[in-house]
């Protein structure tokens, strides 16, 4: 088989720093979970914004390649996919992937979406998913979309409008404190977990038109998809801050117990931290 994705750029330096949950195997498997809990809400989305086969389509922040593959597989033979990612460990795993799927339509480049320019003009679509909140200035990274664009392009942005909105009923106060401390650490470094209403600005400042945009919020019970997604995040994230010495040994088993009585509850529910989905236009 011939290779199927090239991986280009310079900016290999900057694609080792890690991202806040890491990039290594137990990551790379959360975001496989996450994509396709996600999936089929995005496949609607990308629906009705009209990306069809021909498509020439910018993947912003691809990570490992989850949504690489289903926009290559819209995209068809006769589009392209350019996929843009910073982090060594998710190119290699994308490259794996696109190889191992035998598409050819697809290049990545590795890149800093905040220092480097983007490796693409005239594209259709731009699909940008939980990107901006990790960006030091989202204003910059529209512009740059912008640019990368053809004029009547569309660009689909899924982004936290209220993290906070994420509870569990029965009420649940540990679960609120983890939240609010996700938040902090988030703000902490240079991220903003809430960012959609700043994309919302930065479209109209960079010359987009808004022609759609909804919210995703979701009511799971224990053991649905939705449940168990947002499950493995707080597994991930309290090992890592226990490691880090955020939490104590004591907390962290604490709000373990507490999730796990909740996980075998029948009465309970957990309402899902509120996306915002916006489709726009380049004017």
């Amino acid at each position: 088989m011939e290779k199927a994705a090239k991986i280009t750029g310079a900016s290999l330096e900057t694609a080792k720093t890690d991202y806040i949950l890491g990039t290594n195997a137990d990551e790379l498997y959360r975001l496989e979970f996450q994509h396709g809990v996600w999936r089929e809400t995005v496949l609607d989305c990308w629906r009705r914004a009209g990306i069809k086969a021909g498509a020439r389509i910018l993947d912003v922040g691809a990570g490992p390649g989850y949504a690489t593959i289903d926009l290559a597989t819209m995209a068809g033979p006769s589009g392209q996919v350019i996929a843009l990612e910073r982090s060594i460990n998710f190119l290699a795993a994308a490259r794996e992937r696109i190889a191992a799927s035998g598409f050819k339509n697809v290049e990545i480049h590795s890149l800093d979406l905040m220092q480097d320019l983007m490796p693409a003009q005239t594209m259709d679509f731009a699909w940008c998913r939980w990107v901006n909140s990790f960006v030091a200035s989202p204003g910059t990274l529209i512009k740059k979309i912008h640019a990368a664009l053809r004029p009547g392009g569309t660009a689909i942005f899924f982004e936290y409008v209220d993290y906070a909105s994420w509870r569990l009923l029965p009420h649940e106060p540990m679960l609120n404190e983890f939240v609010t401390r996700v938040m902090a650490s988030w703000r902490e470094t240079g991220g903003e977990p809430d960012v959609a209403p700043a994309v919302v600005a930065a479209l109209h400042a960079s010359g987009f038109k808004i022609t759609s945009a909804r919210p995703h919020v979701f009511c799971a019970r224990p053991g649905e998809s939705f449940w168990q997604w947002l499950e493995m995040f707080t597994e991930v994230n309290t090992a890592r801050s226990l490691e880090a010495g955020a939490v104590t040994r004591d907390w962290a088993g604490s709000f373990v117990a507490r999730m796990d009585a909740a996980r075998k509850s029948s009465n309970s529910l957990m309402i899902t931290p509120m996306v915002l989905e916006i489709i726009a236009r380049r004017e």
